[in-house]
C-alpha cells in the first residue's frame, strides 16, 4: 500500500492541522477550515493560527448525522472573489482557479496531485493517438486537464452546472480547449454508454458519499458503487487502458478500494492502491482520501 502526497508545489502548503481544523496556504492567502480527520492537537498556538489566517470557515453544526457538511460562512479579510495558482508536473502546467464556497471547499483538492501526475503519465504511456478518457464526478476538472495535457480526448461529467463552468474556466486558464462537457447523472450516463457499446482508454472516478444527479437522481456510495464499477468495467478497453478510483468516504479504506477493483477488473498489468495525505510543517500526516489504480498495458 502506498502513502502519497504532493511534492515541490510552492503554491500550496498545509501549515498545521489538529483539533478538527486545518490551516492552509493557497498562493498568498491562508485559509482556516474544519477538518474532521484532524483528531490530534494542533502544533501551533491559537494565537499563531489567528495571526496567519486571512479567512476562516465556520458552520453552526459542522457535520450532520449523515456525515454531510452543513453550509457555513467565511469570516476575516476580504479576499478576491477568485484567484488562481499554477500546478506543474514535468512539461505539463495548469492554472487552477480558487473561490470560497458555502460548503468550505475552494475548488482545489491539493492531495489529488499524485493522481493528476498518474493520469498524465498513464495517458502518455498508452502511446496511441487521441486516447479517450472519461472523468466521472469530475468537479472542477484538474484530472480532466491532466489527461487533456497528455493528449487525450476527454469527456468531463458532473451533475452540477456551476462546477462544470468552473472546470471550463480552469481549462481555459490553463491554455487548453476541446474538453467535452456533460451535465448529467453519472450512473445514467454510464448505463447509456454501456448500451451503446462505447469504450474508453481511461476512466477516472471520484464519487462522493452522497449526491444528486442533474434531474434529482440520488447517489449513495455504499449502495451504488458496485453497480457503477461493473458498468465501468463494461466500457473500459481491455488493453491500452487505465482506471483511477478515488474515495473520500470515511467508512472506506484503501483495502476496500483495492478489493473492489480487483474483484471486478481482470487482466490488468499494474495495480497500485493506498492513501492520499498532506504533510504539515510539523510532519503530521493528514489522510484525506483512498485510491485504487489499474493499468492495462498492451501486450508486446
Amino acid at each position: 500500500m502506498q502513502i502519497l502526497s504532493p511534492s515541490n508545489w510552492s503554491q500550496y502548503e498545509l501549515i498545521d492541522c489538529g483539533d478538527f481544523e486545518k490551516l492552509e496556504r493557497f498562493g498568498k492567502f491562508v485559509l482556516r477550515r474544519p477538518e474532521p480527520k484532524a483528531i490530534w492537537a494542533k502544533s501551533m498556538k491559537e494565537e499563531e493560527w489567528q495571526n496567519l489566517t486571512d479567512t476562516r470557515f465556520t458552520t453552526g453544526s459542522g457535520f450532520n448525522k449523515s456525515g454531510r457538511e452543513d453550509s457555513g460562512t467565511w469570516t476575516g479579510k476580504r479576499l478576491p472573489e477568485q484567484w488562481s495558482i499554477p500546478y506543474r508536473y514535468k512539461e505539463f502546467q495548469m492554472t487552477l482557479n480558487i473561490a470560497l464556497t458555502s460548503f468550505k471547499h475552494v475548488g482545489v483538492f491539493p492531495e489529488q496531485a499524485p493522481n493528476w501526475n498518474y493520469i498524465y503519465n498513464s495517458v502518455k504511456s498508452l502511446n496511441i493517438p487521441n486516447p479517450k478518457v472519461l472523468n466521472l464526478f469530475a468537479y472542477t476538472g484538474a484530472a480532466s486537464i491532466a489527461a487533456k495535457a497528455a493528449g487525450a480526448e476527454v469527456t468531463h461529467l458532473d451533475s452540477v452546472k456551476q462546477v462544470v463552468s468552473w472546470a471550463k474556466r480552469n481549462m481555459e486558464s490553463s491554455g487548453f480547449d476541446n474538453i467535452k462537457w456533460i451535465i448529467e447523472d453519472a450512473l445514467r450516463f454510464v448505463k447509456r454508454e454501456a448500451r451503446r457499446g462505447h469504450l474508453y482508454n481511461g476512466i477516472i472516478l471520484d464519487p462522493p458519499a452522497y449526491g444528486h444527479g442533474a434531474d434529482g437522481e440520488k447517489w449513495k456510495l455504499d449502495e451504488n458503487i458496485l453497480e457503477m464499477m461493473n458498468l465501468c468495467n463494461s466500457i473500459l478497453m481491455n488493453q491500452n487502458a487505465f482506471l483511477v478510483l478515488n474515495l473520500y468516504s470515511n467508512g472506506f479504506s484503501a483495502i476496500v478500494a483495492d478489493t473492489l477493483v480487483s474483484s471486478i477488473f481482470k487482466g490488468y498489468t499494474e495495480k497500485t492502491f493506498g492513501e492520499l495525505v498532506l504533510y504539515d510543517r510539523f510532519n503530521k500526516r493528514l489522510p484525506l482520501s483512498v485510491f485504487a489504480r489499474l493499468n492495462f498495458l498492451k501486450d508486446e
